[in-house]
């Protein structure tokens, strides 16, 4: 299977469906107790996951799953550092509306959660352009990575699998990657011609906790050497509920978020491969929480904020105590053009050439008082080739080059980063070596980066060689040890290089630092699984020390307005993530799961915004057609803040889910299900969010949907 391809597979889902097919009917009083006992589905790492092999006598194997993003079609056995992949009945369950919600249960993984339209992944405590989004492989480019207002242009309802590589495990995706790569898969390209003519998907689902109504559909057909592909998605929802007790009220104000996607795609597909291009289009508005008018006007002297009385309150048309209360709203609208291609056996030595290119047309305003404040651009884009050879004295490998280029330019009140030019190339190499019981693997890859800030005409270049070296040791059948070393170089963004005035979303006055240096990472993985048997377990711990780590240091705070800095100083994080399930009977198994991180400055201090510990039980039970669980999450108290940051309450959730899978008479499947989020209605913040106190996690919701594939 090629290293990109846009489907992945996992063998054991088309059996467990078609074995649902000839079950007879539940029993009313095993439907009523699983109903009492199930929960939602939350997706666990590919290496622990519980599967419905567990229904049957035998001691139970977990299925195998090909990553994609691996860089040799590894399964996520052999992966050296833990790979969590969605897919298939998990997936469907667990998408929300954007991407970092969806993944935020995963161990190791939170979001940075800002209202309900903007919301990235943050893989072990890093976020921003230290985690990179990929849609089969090809960067995505939006401004998410700028600002945590800003969404992820991913629809998860159009996945049709997410995986996430930890650490080093991303070296091949870019060097500033040293949190990890999450890669959407989907089918907007087609890659082989549907078996019956014809294939595809409709779903639709609504929630209660923000009134949310959302559709989606996926369409493929061909003949002959041509196949197209039509996908959508529609979605409507309110303000969203918050726990009770919060004193702002029962609902977020302006947390609403109207969603429309839709894709074209057509590939010509023959014996040796395929070319196919598509086009997607989404468009968005949501609202941003937590904005405050009152900061307009502030400035700084020297390393302080000065924010004085406005008195041209009435001249400037605002008046900024009853404007307090209004929320800005993002219009953001994104095309895509996408290339992908694959050519097997393409010339002597070489077993497929790979590519991935990409043109991407980004623009979002964000509308105050019916008036456009700010417009932030985006252009840009990306092409990927790859060939992978054929084994050379047992060598295995694959090498490629990666080059970019980003136009981004804002402009408006809150235009804090002048225009800028980012130009990216990369060259790298992935090479495996098998032996016995043990598997190896290197990569290096040397990236150039240039910067340049089109207003002041200021340029920096950068130049970076990161190398990993891994291996997996299955000592024994069902055991397995991985470990993994990587350095890797990071260049610094345009944003982190020249950012220069007030971001009222994330009351903060950013100041950047053109002379910043690459960051140097050096992190150390160790991961212990066990894959088959009754008690099945992954866990995984981990050391990442950065010499001129860049974050945004606060200098000076007035009235919740920070002035950042962007700094370095040597940094280290530390961490363990893992999970362990038991079978308990052919129905029934409980996995107690939890992940921790610690992050701190060498010369003393801690770095803001660190998730904190999370520990949790779930029981899981399946019967028949059905499927469900019931779990526990627990979130530790976060009392290691940075300095000007406040700490942030624990809290528990309980969490219930169950789902059907069926089929018409025509034989076609469908599936029906229903999750409970967060029963007990608690007040909750994510310590991770810029604006918790002003944005709480949602209340009780309830979650249907249907979902029928043809």
């Amino acid at each position: 299977m090629p290293l990109l391809q846009a489907t992945m597979t996992h063998t054991y889902s088309a059996h467990r469906f078609a074995t649902r097919r000839t079950r007879p009917a539940l029993h009313p009083v095993a439907l009523a107790t699983l109903l009492a006992l199930s929960g939602t589905g939350v997706a666990t790492q590919a290496q622990t996951a519980p599967t419905a092999a567990a229904a049957t006598d035998a001691a139970p194997s977990l299925p195998p799953v090909t990553v994609s993003a691996s860089g040799l079609q590894l399964g996520a056995s052999d992966m050296t550092t833990p790979a969590t992949v969605l897919e298939g009945d998990e997936l469907v369950r667990r998408r929300e509306a954007t991407l970092g919600e969806t993944l935020n249960s995963e161990p190791g993984i939170t979001s940075s959660h800002f209202g309900a339209g903007a919301s990235r992944p943050i893989i072990r405590g890093m976020d921003g352009p230290r985690v990179k989004v990929l849609s089969d492989g090809a960067e995505l480019h939006d401004a998410s990575t700028i600002s945590p207002d800003h969404a992820v242009v991913s629809e998860p309802l159009l996945a049709t699998q997410i995986e996430v590589l930890r650490g080093p495990s991303a070296l091949v995706y870019g060097n500033g990657a040293v949190g990890g790569v999450v890669n959407v898969l989907d089918g907007k390209v087609p890659t082989a011609i549907p078996q019956k003519g014809y294939e595809g998907s409709a779903e639709l689902r609504a929630n209660s906790g923000a009134g949310e109504g959302a559709g989606a559909f996926s369409l493929t057909g061909g003949a002959g050497n041509l196949a197209v592909h039509v996908e959508g998605v529609a979605r409507d929802a309110g303000d969203y509920r918050v726990g009770k007790g919060w004193s702002g009220g029962s609902k977020v104000l302006g947390s609403f978020n109207r969603t429309d996607t839709g894709s074209v795609g057509l590939s010509w597909v023959g014996d040796q491969g395929y070319l196919g291009a598509a086009y997607t289009r989404q468009t968005a508005k949501y609202g941003l929480p937590g904005h405050n008018h009152s900061f307009e006007g502030c400035h700084t002297h020297g390393d302080h904020l000065h924010c004085g009385a406005h008195a041209d309150d009435e001249a400037d048309g605002h008046d900024h105590d009853a404007a307090a209360g209004d929320v800005p709203v993002v219009d953001l609208r994104s095309e895509r053009f996408d290339v992908r291609g694959e050519l097997r056996n393409p010339f002597a030595g070489f077993s497929a050439l790979r590519l991935r290119a990409g043109v991407t047309d980004y623009q979002h305003d964000e509308v105050e008082d019916g008036a456009i404040s700010t417009t932030f651009k985006n252009k840009a884009y990306d092409t990927r080739v790859e060939l992978q050879h054929e084994p050379i004295g047992g060598f295995k490998g694959v090498i490629g080059l990666q080059t970019s280029q980003r136009k981004f330019s804002a402009e408006g009140e809150e235009a804090y980063v002048q225009p800028t030019v980012t130009r990216k190339t990369g060259l790298f190499v992935l090479e495996e070596y098998r032996w016995n019981d043990w598997r190896f693997e290197a990569a290096l890859r040397h990236d150039r980066q240039t910067a340049e800030a089109q207003t002041s005409g200021i340029e920096r270049s950068h130049n970076g060689t990161s190398a990993s070296l891994g291996a997996v040791w299955k000592f024994t059948p069902g055991y397995q040890v991985g470990t993994s070393f990587t350095r890797a170089s990071r260049a610094p963004s345009a944003e982190e290089l020249y950012a220069q005035g007030l971001h009222m979303a994330t009351s903060t006055y950013e100041r950047g630092n053109a002379d910043l240096r690459s960051e140097i990472s050096q992190n150390i993985d160790v991961s212990l699984k066990k894959t088959s048997g009754d008690t099945t377990f992954g866990v995984s711990v981990f050391r990442n020390r950065i010499n001129n780590y860049i974050y945004g240091r606060t200098l000076d705070e007035v009235e919740g307005l920070q002035l950042l800095q962007y700094s370095q100083a040597d940094a280290t994080f530390t961490g363990i993530e893992g999970q362990v399930r038991q079978r308990l009977t052919r129905n029934l198994g409980v996995t107690l799961f939890g992940d921790t991180v610690r992050a701190k400055l060498d010369g003393g201090g801690l770095l803001p915004r660190i998730p904190a510990t999370r520990a949790g039980v779930r029981l899981d039970a399946n019967w028949q057609a059905w499927e469900g669980q019931v779990e526990w999450v627990q979130v530790a108290r976060q009392g290691r803040v940075a300095d000007f940051e406040t700490a942030t309450p624990g809290y528990g959730m309980l969490n219930l889910g169950v789902s059907y899978n069926g089929q018409f008479s025509s034989g076609t499947p469908w599936q029906v299900y229903l999750k409970a989020n967060n029963l007990t209605d608690r007040l909750a913040y994510a310590h991770t969010s810029f604006i918790k106190n002003a944005a709480p996690l949602m209340g009780r919701n309830l979650t249907v949907g249907v979902k029928v594939a043809f």
